[in-house]
């Protein structure tokens, strides 16, 4: 089993950044993919980035590319998502999840085992 539980979410305004959090504990081994997806209301959740646990294999979705950053600290064992020149359509809830199987596709969220419970992202105009 595995637990996960994001924080750094927060209000900003539109241009700033956020470092969001994902704290990970339980068995783990370097084959998973942790990944950051977002709902936003009314609509659907999507991908946004992701990382093999061993640290490498990072992918992420078009529209946060240049913008966005996935990081792991080994010694917290905490996934880290690096959030710059954030804009107003990037406010959602966004979790963490993991993937025990890293599947060929990092973006499906149904091929992630485990969620958080999510951090609420605000950015103003």
């Amino acid at each position: 089993q595995v637990q996960l539980v994001e924080s750094g979410g927060g209000l900003v305004q539109a241009g700033g950044s956020l470092r969001l959090s994902c704290a990970a504990s339980g068995r783990i081994f370097n084959n998973y993919r942790v990944g950051w997806f977002r709902q936003a209301p009314g609509k659907e959740r999507e991908f946004v980035a992701a990382i093999r646990w061993s640290g490498t294999n990072e992918c992420y979705a078009d529209s946060v590319k240049g913008r966005f950053t996935i990081s792991k600290d080994n010694a917290k064992n905490t996934v880290y998502l690096r959030m710059n020149s954030l804009k107003p359509e990037d406010t959602a809830v966004y979790y963490c999840a993991a993937d025990r199987a890293f599947s060929s596709t990092c973006n499906a969220d149904a091929n992630y085992d485990y969620w958080g419970q999510g951090t609420q992202v605000t950015v103003s105009s």
